[in-house]
């Protein structure tokens, strides 16, 4: 069933009205005495030129053309509740937040100003999707599973001097599951040398959150230690298992059992202090940091990716990781079987035309995907609901990559050990432009 509209906008004016406690003071002062005219005038121009749900347009028209009041009290309290929810003095302070008649207050990180249309434009002209960042306003990166930093530090390399003598703002923001503190992670813990390095790095506002849980931001995003949207947000290396089964199509007993059946059997330990996962694999017992079968699937990914960042870039994706993700951006449900793994080989059948154009690929070629099969739409919001408070609810556009480097494009390590590991296949490179 298709969600109401108008409650669908009540929800949206309510969010944004919670959303900015210092808007919601000062809207008091627009609706007293004096300013209330014009308060209401100002009201009735937004509402005739922002693009609306026809039956949301509607309502509000007539509840504002009907006549000129003087005052809160003289509007039709009833209609006002129907589309806001509130009562009438906080329904117009609600509506002139949402309508932007209250001066936001001063943002503390910026945000580029460029629409999905001209970042994808932008794009489709790069070589180097990364390049982005010499053709917005505001450069600022939001890199997940951000491990030994390596990424940072070549994107740094690559962009901070010419950023610098442009004198545009040049933000990385990155976080990392593993805690600093864990013995378990080796090599995929920060480096702390690279940290301070990119931490004393004049022009850059640099920030790493270690223990930190991609899908856990509320109290980063209260404490406003991260932007609301980045220019780019990037992930390297979609974790194994995490991102390689979608729990929407694969029950929790079958990926169990998969778990098992591919990587051995495993329970919550102890190592010293810490809780860890003990995987029996081979004859030998091995030690992970305690979440990492945790499951999330790669949609919770692309909707993290697509309500941070302008524009969205996977890099050095595994097999399993790919089509599992694939399957996800592809719009007809036949690419999405419900409880079936991926494998080999039934991957050819279920994909079909699309897997031939990929597998088709030599290390360094890429393809529109909108080329081959039509993209999804409205999936990446849970609700399903029109796009009505800026929450991108589809990808745009999507290119796929194959290989781990690229000439001129930084990467992290984990891409280019690909070079030295001859038995693994080579991983995926995914730009993407949520709508």
């Amino acid at each position: 069933m298709s969600p109401d509209p108008l409650a669908e906008f009540r929800r949206v004016v309510s969010i944004r009205a919670r959303q900015f406690p210092e808007q919601w003071e000062a809207s008091k002062k627009l609706i007293e005495g004096a300013a209330f005219p014009s308060t209401f005038a100002r009201l009735c121009e937004a509402i005739q030129r922002t693009d609306l749900l026809v039956s949301v347009k509607e309502t509000l028209v007539c509840l504002f053309e009907r006549s000129v009041p003087r005052r809160v009290q003289d509007l039709d309290g009833e209609c006002l509740k129907s589309v806001t929810g509130l009562p009438p003095a906080k329904a117009l302070r609600a509506l002139a937040i949402f309508f932007e008649l209250v001066p936001a207050a001063a943002a503390k990180w910026p945000v580029a100003h460029v629409s999905s249309e001209e970042v994808e434009t932008i794009v489709r002209s790069l070589d180097n999707p990364f390049d982005l960042l010499r053709r917005t306003d505001v450069a600022s990166v939001l890199e997940i599973g951000a491990g030994d930093l390596s990424f940072a530090e070549e994107l740094v390399d690559l962009y901070g001097s010419d950023l610098t003598q442009h004198h545009r703002p040049f933000v990385i923001h990155c976080l990392d599951r593993l805690d600093p503190r864990s013995q378990l992670g080796g090599p995929l813990h920060a480096n702390p040398e690279r940290q301070q390095k990119l931490q004393r790095m004049e022009g850059l506002s640099f920030s790493f959150f270690g223990n930190q849980d991609m899908f856990e931001l509320g109290d980063l995003d209260r404490r406003e230690l991260l932007a609301p949207r980045y220019t780019i947000a990037t992930c390297w290396a979609p974790a194994t298992p995490t991102f390689a089964y979608e729990p929407t199509r694969l029950s929790e007993a079958l990926i169990r059992n998969e778990l098992e059946r591919t990587k051995g059997v495993f329970h919550q330990t102890r190592f010293g202090k810490e809780h860890a996962l003990e995987v029996r694999h081979a004859g030998r017992a091995l030690l992970f940091p305690p979440w990492k079968f945790e499951i999330v699937g790669p949609l919770a990914l692309l909707r993290l990716l697509a309500r941070r960042g302008l524009l969205c870039v996977l890099g050095s994706v595994d097999g399993q990781v790919f089509w599992e993700l694939l399957a996800q951006l592809l719009e007809e449900p036949r690419y999405r079987p419900p409880d079936q793994t991926f494998s080999p080989v039934n991957l050819p059948m279920i994909f079909g035309e699309v897997y031939t154009a990929l597998a088709g690929l030599s290390i360094g070629e890429s393809i529109d995907l909108a080329e081959v099969a039509a993209l999804r739409r409205h999936y990446l919001r849970s609700d399903a609901s029109p796009s009505m408070d800026g929450v991108a609810d589809h990808f745009r556009y999507v290119r796929i990559s194959r290989g781990a480097t690229f000439p001129g494009i930084p990467v992290s390590s984990t891409a280019r050990k690909f070079a030295s590991m001859t038995e693994e296949a080579p991983p995926w490179f995914i730009t993407l432009v949520p709508a």
